[in-house]
């Protein structure tokens, strides 16, 4: 095992370069420095001199990618790509264009994104599973038709409406819950009951559907077959045998969505007030900040390289005929 996840980790470290320096050449082939510095400094009539100061003391004033100025290895060295991107190898997030340290407002932030993509990921996925369940036992009936029927319309709905209408509904109508905003303690948690419930019933739809087919074919096995020819009740079948099988694609979905609790949710946390990374991501891409904007895209492809690593690991878990090669 350990070869491979060595193996892995080298791969990983590639894909990282390669999103280090697509993001880079991708941000820069859109805005140039001076734009930021016009954008940071406020307006379109800026001198030429104040847009140089600027860049001066961002260090924007120097080449991209090669500095023809300087002799040997300080051409490659002495130039924005290397001192912006080549540091974040070691996780070195350095300080936004504004001039707040990175890597302390990631971990203020972390904590808002996880209070509330963990409860939405954990409750979502066993209110999924638990609902395709429930399809697939009563199976070829009008309850089937009626809940994959109340799926394709859940999942047929965007994001954007079920944050409006619930806005509206429980925290305008009927009052049960603030229309936005965030404290720290157990207050958080009035915050927190709309955001949640919303991110649940916006993924129930797709997720049970999807869920649903995979089952109905776990179900179609031989294994099966066998444990109802020997009498075992239609509850022992799903949660002892099926349920148990159908895991690795279950496995492959839960785990890659890693990143996705780390990060936070980008419309949910606009939405609602919730200073987390999401948010963060938004506030930062408005102000074109590259140094927060390549930190936040490094840190995602980070979490989801680590995500894919523990999904491998964790098939050896589920079935034991898994090996690695």
């Amino acid at each position: 095992m350990l070869p491979y996840i060595l193996r892995r980790l080298g791969y990983g470290v590639l894909i990282l370069l390669g999103v280090n320096l697509l993001t880079f050449v991708l941000f820069f082939t859109v805005n140039t420095p001076d734009d930021m510095a016009r954008l940071a400094i406020g307006g379109q009539r800026i001198s030429t001199e104040a847009i140089e100061q600027w860049k001066a003391q961002q260090g924007y004033n120097k080449p991209l990618f090669i500095n023809q100025d300087q002799p040997g290895v300080k051409a490659l060295q002495d130039t924005i790509f290397y001192e912006r991107s080549v540091p974040l190898l070691r996780f070195d997030f350095g300080f936004s264009d504004s001039g707040h340290d990175i890597g302390q407002e990631i971990k203020s932030r972390m904590g808002p994104s996880l209070a509330l993509a963990l409860p939405t990921f954990i409750l979502g996925l066993a209110v999924s599973v638990a609902f395709a369940l429930f399809l697939v036992f009563f199976k070829h009936t009008r309850i089937d038709f009626y809940g994959v029927v109340l799926c394709v319309v859940l999942l047929s709905i965007s994001g954007l409406f079920y944050i409006i209408a619930g806005q509206w509904l429980f925290a305008k109508v009927l009052g049960w819950v603030p229309y936005s905003g965030w404290t720290s303690g157990l207050d958080t948690t009035r915050f927190l009951i709309l955001p949640v419930l919303i991110g649940i019933i916006s993924r129930v739809g797709g997720e049970s559907r999807f869920y649903r087919s995979l089952f109905l074919e776990e179900a179609s096995k031989d294994y099966i077959r066998t444990a109802r020819a020997k009498g075992l009740s239609e509850y022992h079948v799903l949660f002892k045998h099926l349920l148990r099988n159908a895991l690795l694609p279950i496995l492959t979905g839960t785990v890659t969505a890693i990143p996705l609790l780390f990060m936070g949710s980008l419309i949910a946390e606009s939405f609602f007030g919730i200073p987390g990374l999401g948010s963060y991501t938004i506030e930062a891409i408005n102000a074109q900040d590259l140094s927060i904007v390549r930190a936040m895209v490094f840190l995602g492809s980070v979490l989801y390289i680590v995500g894919l690593i523990l999904a491998d690991i964790s098939y050896t878990l589920v079935d034991p005929r898994v090996r690695f090669e």
